[in-house]
């Protein structure tokens, strides 16, 4: 999976440092932890707080790791991450002040958070990570989860506002098979939420593109009710997902066939793409190319790689780099740069903890 010379390559796959993850640091992290997201009016999110926890534990930054911990903690889950699930939304109120915006929590970072602790406490030996990470997880089983007919138990966005109209409202992007892999080792109910989020993958592969959200009913997935069909910024991670599978399966790499296809016709990406009619419209953002990276045959691999590293320009993507370009970067360049992989267990193996031991420490 090396990327092509002068697209997003680092010196070695060995080396100790993550140049992308330094000038992401530098551009979006504040001091204290905060992660900020310059293109929202400098607001925090805890999907910003999870994804940079785990580009920490994948750089064996453990200092950097802490301090968005300790912001996470402080900030959005009222001072108490083992009892409360984090606040999505945190930046400047109506009134001028700054604090919580949304206090509702969004399953996806969740996960994150508590993946990157159980696997921190692992690689780090540090049990304080993990015990919190398994209170994290439990917090998420208690409060995230429902019965489906036919589906089982699946994941809910968040606690509140997605059983709807004798259904519910669901986010492919928001369950990595890779994480629940992770957690179903840990026993129920993690092994169903499992099985119920692949076989909605497979659903959503069979029409060749994965929608932003779903609405499951009466044993179906079917037209969201408020964003409809369209697949977007928010699908585009279900594709990075799959495509960072060990093992993968070749039925779910069809999931990206749409926008392949797209890719192949016009030599460019969609910003959005209709999930049952692939009908596409407008041009995609940086981070969308890299996305596919992982999923893509040779050929459109190296086509995508190529846009990327167009949009380089002073160590980031995009002009001006936008948050969500740079996190979707992240993910596909340290996946592609060998600096992690997930074990069929869902187990993280950094490249610091493999074969480059020695030289990373």
């Amino acid at each position: 999976m090396a990327m092509v010379a002068g697209a997003l390559l680092a010196a070695s796959p060995c080396d100790a440092s993550w140049p992308l993850w330094t000038r992401y640091s530098e551009r979006f992290i504040a001091g204290d932890g905060r992660v900020i997201d310059r293109s929202a009016s400098e607001r925090s999110t805890s999907e910003g707080q999870a994804y940079a926890l785990f580009f920490a534990l994948v750089a064996n930054d453990r200092a950097s790791f802490q301090r968005l911990l300790t912001w996470t903690e402080q900030n959005l889950a009222r001072g108490d991450l083992g009892r409360n699930l984090p606040a999505w939304h945190w930046g400047k109120r109506r009134d001028g002040t700054w604090g919580v915006i949304d206090k509702n929590s969004a399953s996806d970072a969740d996960l994150w958070i508590a993946y990157s602790l159980l696997e921190a406490g692992r690689l780090w030996a540090d049990a304080r990570y993990t015990a919190l990470g398994r209170r994290v997880l439990s917090n998420v089983a208690s409060r995230d989860l429902a019965e489906a007919p036919q589906f089982g138990t699946i994941l809910l966005p968040g606690p509140s506002g997605f059983s709807v109209s004798g259904g519910f409202r669901i986010n492919p992007s928001y369950a990595p098979p890779q994480l629940l892999r992770r957690f179903a080792q840990l026993g129920a109910p993690w092994d169903r939420v499992l099985q119920s989020s692949v076989q909605m993958l497979h659903l959503f592969a069979q029409g060749g593109a994965a929608p932003d959200w779903a609405f499951a009913k009466a044993g179906t997935l079917v037209e969201d009710p408020v964003h409809g069909r369209v697949g977007s910024y928010d699908a585009i991670r279900v594709y990075l997902w799959v495509g960072t599978m060990p093992d993968r399966d070749p039925q779910l790499d069809r999931i990206a066939q749409g926008l392949l296809r797209e890719l192949e016709k016009t030599a460019a990406l969609p910003e959005r793409i209709d999930a049952r009619t692939l009908v596409a419209r407008g041009s995609a953002p940086p981070g969308f190319y890299a996305a596919l990276i992982p999923i893509a045959p040779p050929d459109a691999r190296r086509a995508l790689e190529a846009r990327v590293s167009e949009a380089r320009k002073d160590g980031l993507y995009g002009d001006p780099p936008a948050y969500y370009d740079q996190n979707l970067i992240l993910f596909a360049q340290g996946f592609s740069e060998s600096r992690y992989r997930f074990g069929g267990d869902g187990s993280l193996a950094p490249a610091w903890e493999t074969r480059c031991l020695g030289r990373a420490r």
